[in-house]
């Protein structure tokens, strides 16, 4: 009679914690790590303590104590960084949009099923979906690999200071989310629609367009006003590279020790992406909620 096997004490999910825990002590060990790396270095206190008192007390004006003649006001300033920010935005995520779209059609699977189906019930795909399917999600793998602030090392050093080349950095890596991610909703969608329009008689891709596209649009709708926040965001980061938005104006007052003119530009930022995302989150209920 064979002894009866002991269930092994954890499941999976506690197995995977634990290989996340072990995995955490191996990192920590590794890299040398020490709780006293969070403690701020000796005479560093007093800075710290202006760095965060400064933030009850953000700055309405120039704290230099020489302006040019002619410059604008400070919060006007502050008012053109954000409408700069929103504008690199803005671009960027329109082109991240026209490059998904496309890219999200030649790597979903449901887009180059054939109306005919196999042994198993199971939808064929086209000799092109199965040659172009591997190529093309190799393709937004790579795109989205890479962060948006290391396009931008590359591209500026390659081709110069252009907002263009701002708008790139931060669409090449967005399309490549976007397309990976609308490829899948498309995948997931219900197919009662697609499969009742193929039982009609339609063709392959009247089914697709009219039956799953469809049933997936609100959730592609409602992603795409996600990533629009995170454009703004890595606008906002564009600045580092010398592009006039938030980040460009932080960057400065920060290397000036101007600290309440650094939570000025923080709290623009806040602002700014709060009243965008209420702003989405309405026309997501008032749009994709149908």
């Amino acid at each position: 009679m064979n002894a009866l096997r002991r269930p092994f004490p954890l499941g999976p999910r506690g197995q995977l914690l634990v290989a996340f825990a072990v995995a955490g002590a191996l990192s920590y060990w590794f890299l040398g790590l020490s709780m006293s790396g969070l403690l701020p270095a000796p005479g560093a206190a007093d800075q710290l303590g202006a760095f965060f008192g400064a933030a009850l007390h953000p700055a309405v004006d120039y704290e230099a104590s020489w302006v040019p003649e002619g410059a604008p006001p400070f919060l006007a300033n502050v008012g053109r960084a954000m409408i700069e920010t929103l504008l690199l935005a803005a671009a960027a995520m329109s082109f991240a949009i026209l490059l998904s779209i496309p890219l999200a059609l030649w790597t979903s699977t449901s887009f180059w099923q054939r109306q005919s189906r196999g042994a198993a019930g199971i939808a064929r795909k086209s000799k092109l979906g199965r040659a172009l399917l591997p190529f093309m999600r190799l393709v937004i793998a790579c795109m989205r690999s890479v962060h948006e602030l290391l396009w931008a090392v590359v591209l500026l050093a390659a081709f110069g200071d252009h907002h263009f080349l701002a708008v790139l950095a931060i669409a090449i890596p967005f399309a490549g989310t976007l397309a990976k991610v609308y490829s899948e909703m498309l995948d997931e969608a219900p197919t009662d629609s697609s499969e009742a329009l193929a039982e009609a008689g339609l063709a392959p891709g009247f089914c697709f367009a009219l039956g799953r596209l469809p049933r997936a649009l609100p959730d592609m709708t409602a992603y795409t006003f996600y990533r629009f926040e995170c454009a703004v965001r890595s606008s906002a980061v564009m600045g580092f590279f010398g592009f006039p938005t938030i980040g460009y104006y932080l960057k400065l007052s920060y290397e000036n020790l101007y600290y309440r003119e650094v939570w000025t530009w923080l709290y623009a930022l806040i602002v700014l992406v709060l009243v965008f995302e209420a702003w989405s989150a309405k026309l997501r209920r008032r749009w994709v909620a149908r």
